[in-house]
Parts: C-alpha cells; sequence; structure tokens
C-alpha cells in the first residue's frame, strides 16, 4: 500500500495534469486559484494543511479532489488528502453518515436542508480544524466550493459560523443547442455537445463545465433547444445523453430535454400529438419510461409550445394545461415538466405584451404539482429593459419559473459589455404588489408568497466551445451571476461583481474598484445607445444584430420594430394605457394607475406604456423627449468611452493576453454603440422633423447607408 504522502502526491500529480495549460486565455473561468499573495499566504497555510474525507462516493470525491487542486493552488504549496486528522488545519469534510467525526460533532444541520451546508471552524480529535459538513454528498460539495471561494476573495476563515441552503430547488441552464452543433443565439463557438462522436468519445472539457457548474449551485442542465428536435429522444440519441449524465452526476447535475410536441407523430408514426389521445399518452409514457431507464435521475422536460411556429396542445384544440399535465403523468414524480409561457401569435392582434396572461392566468391551479410554467423576465423577449412580467403574481396555484437570458441577444452578443446582475436584480426586486408592498419578484419565485411546492430559475446559456467558453472574459461574470442569483435571488449584483472580479482578476482595489464600477455601469450604457426610455425590440430582422428600428414590412406585425415604436409625427412609444393596449391593467394596484399616466411612469418604462409627443416635457431633465432621446443616445456611446478609457489604465493589473481580449472587445463596443445612436436618432429624426439640440454631432452617415446594410451571416441567427 502507497504510504499516505505518497497518496497525496499521486493525487496532486493527476490533478495537476487536468489544469489548462494556456493559463491567462480565459479557460479557468473564476476557479483560477492563482496563489492569494503573501499577505495572505501564512495566515491561509496555518489554518489549512490538509483534507480529511474519511468515505468516499463520487461526489465527495469530487469535493475532496477541488479543495486539493485550490488549496493546493492558493496557497501554493502541496495540500494531502487522508482519511484522519493528524494535524491543526484539516479541512474535514463529509455528511454525519460519510464521516465518523462529524457525527460525533452533533452539528445542527437543519439550516442546510437537501442540498445545503454549514462551514465551521472548531476542533476535531484535539486539533484546530475547519469543519464542511452537509445532509447530503451534494451539500458538501457545495460547501466545499463555498470555502474556496473564501479564500479566493480573501475572506478570514479562522471563525467561520457558515449555513447556507440555496432559496430554489432548480437552479438550471437551458442550452439552445441543436444537434448539428449550432446554436441558437450562440456567440461563443460552436456547441459544447459532440453528439456525432458521443458516446464514444467524452470530452475532458464536459467535467470542467460540470465543475463551474457546481461552484455556483447549478443543479440542472436543458442539453437541447426549446425549438426542440424529436430525434434527440430516440435511443440512440438517449445513450449519447446517457454518457453526458454520467460525467454530470458526481457534481450534482441532472440532465434535462426539450420535448418536441410533435414528437408522437415524427418519432413515433402516430397520426396526431393530441394531448387527450390515448395513444399519444401511451407514447410519451412508454418513450419517458426508456429515458428513465437509461437515465435514473433524468430531470424532465422542458417545454416550448405554440409559440412561433412550435407545435403545441392549442393545434387540437387543447390547453396548456392539457399538454404539460400528459407529459407530467408521464414522468409521475420522477421528475418536473417546465412549461415555457413564452407565447406569441398573429392573431393576437391587440398586444403581445398581454397574450401570456390572458391565455395561462385562466389555467392557474390546473397543473399537475409536478408541472412550473416558465417565464421569461418581461413580457417581451429580453430586451435591454424591461418592466417585469405580470404573469408575476397572477397564478398563486402555479409555480412560476424565472427564465433569464444569460446569451445576450439583444445586448450586443459576445462583444458587447455588459453586466447582466444589475438587470436581474431589477427585476428580482421588483414589487408585484400581488399581496400588498413587499410582495417582490423575488417572493413569488421561491415560494415565500404563493407557498409553491417546487421553485426554480433558468438561464438560456452563453456557453460553447470557444476557450473561454463564453466569447469574451466578461460575458463569463453573466453566467457567474446567474448561478449566484439563482441560489439566492436577493443578492446584490455589486457583491456578486465584486466576487468575480476578485476570483478572475485580482481582488487588488485598484482594480477590483474600478472593474466593479465599470460593470454596474455597463447595462445601463447598452439601453441608452440602444433602447433608452422604455423603447425596445428595435433591433434588425432576424439574426437581431445592431438597429433596425425602420424594418416595417415582416409577415407577422409583433416582428416588425415598428410595431414596438409606432413612431410618427405625432410622436412615439407604444400606448399601453387604458386609453390604448390596456396592458398596464395585467398589473396590480398601485402599478396599474401609476404606470397608467405618464407623469407617474418611471422613466425607464416611458415609451414601453406610452405614445408622448416629441415635445413632451421629461420630468427630470426638463427637456423635450426628442432632446431626451438624442441625450441619452449620446451618453450611451459617451460611457462605452469611458469603460475604454478605466481599462486602458488597468492595463499592468491583467495578463496581456486577456487584456487586448477586452481591449479589442471595447473597441467594437464603441464603434457599434456610435452606429446604434447614429443610425437610430437618424431614423426617428425623419418622424420628429427636429434638428439635433445644439452640442450633439449630426449621424456620421446617411439614413439609406444604414438602411441597406445586411448581415446574413451574423453568429447565432
Amino acid at each position: 500500500m502507497p504510504s499516505l504522502l505518497r497518496r497525496a502526491a499521486l493525487v496532486l500529480l493527476a490533478l495537476a495534469a487536468v489544469v489548462p495549460a494556456q493559463a491567462d486565455d480565459g479557460y479557468r473561468l473564476w476557479l483560477r486559484y492563482d496563489p492569494v499573495g503573501a499577505e495572505h499566504l501564512a495566515t491561509y497555510r496555518a489554518r489549512v494543511t490538509q483534507v480529511v474525507l474519511e468515505r468516499e462516493s463520487p461526489t465527495l470525491l469530487a469535493a475532496r479532489d477541488e479543495l486539493v487542486r485550490g488549496l493546493s493552488g492558493l496557497l501554493d504549496t502541496g495540500v494531502a488528502s487522508v482519511d484522519r486528522v493528524t494535524q491543526s488545519g484539516a479541512v474535514v469534510i463529509g455528511t454525519p453518515r460519510s464521516s465518523d467525526l462529524i457525527a460525533r460533532l452533533g452539528l445542527d444541520l437543519t439550516e442546510a436542508g437537501e442540498e445545503g451546508y454549514v462551514i465551521r471552524s472548531g476542533q476535531v480529535d484535539g486539533h484546530e480544524a475547519t469543519i464542511v459538513a452537509a445532509n447530503t454528498d451534494v451539500g458538501v460539495l457545495y460547501g466545499a466550493f463555498h470555502f474556496l471561494r473564501l479564500l479566493q476573495t480573501r475572506q478570514p476563515i479562522d471563525r467561520l459560523a457558515i449555513a447556507e441552503a440555496p432559496a430554489l430547488d432548480l437552479r438550471v441552464l437551458n442550452h439552445w443547442d441543436n444537434l448539428d452543433r449550432t446554436v441558437e443565439r450562440g456567440y461563443a463557438g460552436q456547441s459544447l455537445w459532440d453528439w456525432h462522436r458521443l458516446p464514444g468519445l467524452v470530452d475532458p472539457r464536459y467535467t470542467d463545465y460540470a465543475r463551474a457548474n457546481a461552484s455556483l449551485g447549478i443543479n440542472g442542465t436543458v442539453l437541447t433547444n426549446v425549438n426542440a428536435n424529436a430525434l434527440v429522444l430516440s435511443t440512440r440519441y438517449l445513450e449519447k445523453v446517457e454518457a453526458l449524465a454520467d460525467v454530470f452526476r458526481p457534481y450534482g447535475i441532472r440532465v434535462y430535454l426539450t420535448a418536441r410536441f410533435s414528437a408522437p407523430i415524427e418519432a413515433g408514426g402516430l397520426e396526431t400529438a393530441d394531448p387527450l389521445d390515448p395513444e399519444v399518452a401511451a407514447w410519451w409514457q412508454a418513450k419517458t419510461d426508456e429515458i428513465y431507464e437509461t437515465i435514473p435521475d433524468f430531470g424532465g422536460f422542458l417545454v416550448k409550445a405554440n409559440s412561433e411556429g412550435q407545435p403545441g396542445p392549442q393545434d387540437y384544440g387543447r390547453t396548456h394545461a392539457d399538454g404539460a399535465n400528459m407529459l407530467a403523468d408521464a414522468v409521475g414524480d420522477r421528475g418536473v415538466v417546465m412549461w415555457r409561457a413564452f407565447v406569441y401569435s398573429a392573431e393576437d392582434a391587440t398586444d403581445r405584451h398581454k397574450q401570456a396572461v390572458n391565455e395561462f392566468v385562466p389555467l392557474d391551479g390546473t397543473f399537475r404539482d409536478n408541472v412550473l410554467v416558465q417565464v421569461k423576465n418581461g413580457a417581451i423577449d429580453f430586451q435591454p429593459r424591461e418592466p417585469f412580467h405580470p404573469l408575476f403574481g397572477t397564478m398563486p396555484e402555479t409555480p412560476l419559473m424565472m427564465e433569464f437570458q444569460i446569451t445576450k441577444e439583444y445586448l450586443g452578443f459576445a462583444t458587447h459589455l455588459a453586466y447582466l446582475g444589475t438587470m436581474w436584480e431589477e427585476v428580482l426586486s421588483a414589487d408585484t404588489y400581488a399581496d400588498g408592498p413587499g410582495s417582490t419578484v423575488a417572493d413569488v419565485i421561491d415560494g415565500d408568497l404563493h407557498d409553491y411546492p417546487i421553485t426554480g430559475m433558468a438561464g438560456v446559456a452563453n456557453i460553447g466551445s470557444d476557450r473561454n467558453w463564453s466569447g469574451s472574459i466578461f460575458d463569463q461574470a453573466n453566467w457567474y451571476a446567474f448561478g449566484r442569483m439563482a441560489w439566492s435571488p436577493r443578492l446584490g449584483a455589486e457583491a456578486v461583481a465584486a466576487e468575480w472580479v476578485a476570483q478572475t482578476f485580482t481582488d487588488d482595489p485598484a482594480l477590483l474598484e474600478p472593474v466593479v464600477e465599470m460593470m454596474m455601469d455597463s447595462r445601463q450604457a447598452v439601453v441608452d445607445y440602444m433602447t433608452p426610455l422604455g423603447l425596445h425590440h428595435l433591433m434588425a430582422t432576424g439574426h437581431h444584430y445592431g438597429p433596425g428600428p425602420w424594418v416595417g414590412d415582416l409577415g407577422r406585425p409583433e416582428w416588425n420594430p415598428t410595431y414596438y415604436h409606432n413612431a410618427d409625427a405625432e410622436g412615439i412609444g407604444f400606448d399601453r394605457t387604458d386609453a390604448g393596449s390596456d396592458a398596464v391593467s395585467q398589473y396590480h394596484e398601485p402599478l396599474a394607475t401609476q404606470w397608467n399616466d405618464p407623469a407617474t411612469t418611471p422613466e425607464a418604462f416611458l415609451l414601453w406604456f406610452h405614445h408622448l409627443p416629441w415635445d413632451y416635457t421629461v420630468a427630470s431633465s426638463g427637456r423635450t423627449l426628442w432632446h431626451e432621446l438624442v441625450v441619452r443616445y449620446s451618453r450611451g456611446v459617451d460611457r462605452v468611452e469611458a469603460m475604454q478609457e478605466t481599462w486602458a489604465g488597468l492595463e499592468s493589473y491583467v495578463d496581456p493576453e486577456r487584456f487586448e481580449s477586452v481591449s479589442q472587445n471595447l473597441a467594437i463596443q464603441r464603434d457599434e454603440a456610435q452606429w446604434w445612436r447614429d443610425a437610430s436618432l437618424a431614423y426617428f429624426q425623419t418622424f420628429a422633423d427636429r434638428p439635433l439640440p445644439e452640442g450633439y454631432a449630426p449621424p456620421e452617415r446617411s439614413l439609406a447607408y444604414y438602411q441597406s446594410l445586411s448581415f446574413p451571416y451574423a453568429p447565432g441567427n
């Protein structure tokens, strides 16, 4: 038998072998584990000398290996893995069932629940130790990552008394990945999933993906596009899915698949997909049973139905509940069905904003207990800024699952720096008034308000085959922020940004403070140069790359930007008041009344709810609406230039490869912000028929030039 030291050395060598060779290309994400620096090194080394694991399981081994990898890097010295405490500074990990040491301590693990953990400083067998304990192995894994995060962000670890549990049950990434490895709205290369070579070739990168997700508490991944392909449900592809599930399982991640509603026809040879047809239900039951025989911990299905031309139960005169319940019965208590509320059709002539409430609220209370209705943060489509979706707070008997978009389909793809933590905090903290003041969106989705039996948050992933995972370094921050906010929806965006910067770059205040400030301002910059004052959906057709406010000839009205801004000689904006589409009535009071009046509508949503004259006086500035639009479009460009200046001053704190990558993306963003500003103002000026205010430069090119631009091969289309 190898000696204790030899065993530890073998573990360290094995872990070192999987560390990527290119240390500064962004591959390591926020799990860099570089040495902490002299001011913390001695203190941390005294508190951390060995990792103690008594009994093994795949998940506990993942936790141990991560601690050995992380601590050895952070402390710049080998950290041994042992099965008993032999000296002070031990990090003891396990559950009362896997560790006699932890069982003897008698820790109160009530607050930890099924996935949480406690981290305590104390004594074990007469030695000073840190205890990472949980009720389940995956809780230990999450606790191990929390402990590493403390060291990465240079926190004191001598008197730890931490107890954490996730606020939401399901914390899931939605990959809009296709079987041919294209990614709809993906800006980071091909799909990670190499379907052609699975299950024979299992890329080590799948493990690193699982590690990154587990470090944030993400516990599920939907592998396939919501615009689903029935082929993934075939036996041949289920074997491929099984290979991925086997990699992810030790990291607490369950796999989900998108279910194409017409699969019984396309894959089963039936003549109908009517959810009330017994043959259809039997086909889904048999297929679901086959999936669970292959993948016993399969999470369930995500469904997009009767939206954007996708098949669904309404094709047969049935409701969303009929379709969801049929699938939920097939899944049973083994998993869940996540049924998307993103619906719109050309038949709804009033306002796309209203359709989801009209279709789903009458069905409240009719869905099975294992169904969640997955609702986008806003009623239109992941715009740079939207008011929260009116469904939140209007379905007390049906679990509503938040859907955020991490990939920036409408915020400049992967090249524009736009930290989305501020957007998500804005939505989650918004007051729905569903049960009086203080009934926030976070209170809705985590079950506090309506006592939902199951809760969740989904994020449309921005992950691809690019070496840096997300297409750009700063887009990694949005993956990170999603995971942290899915674990705790009340976390502040600024605190999350500071965590990410400290782990990804450095905790030196000379870099951390200006970069966090830059991140916190970045999304507002995008709002300003793309869609200020509540304008929305002004992006070009199909690919959504660049401005296209003039587009108005598409087959369905709500595909056209002109549908949303309604610019004419009288003014601009979408009238959603009681004199217009009356979308305001879908919100609880006092919001319905406040947003019905432009004088009491937040300026951020002014043109979302109101069609206003060009000479309308904007209260905060006293300027006319036209003047204010020019100011805000121009301010967006100025903010990007300020970000460029900030970043240029930080060159000495960042490795050359990542510094140059960010610099080049900021240059692209600055040029495209100017393009957005100039093209939008050139177009809207044809209706406003007013000169630009003094001191503001006219557009660099003619409107005809901007309208002539075409981008048939824009990514993610």
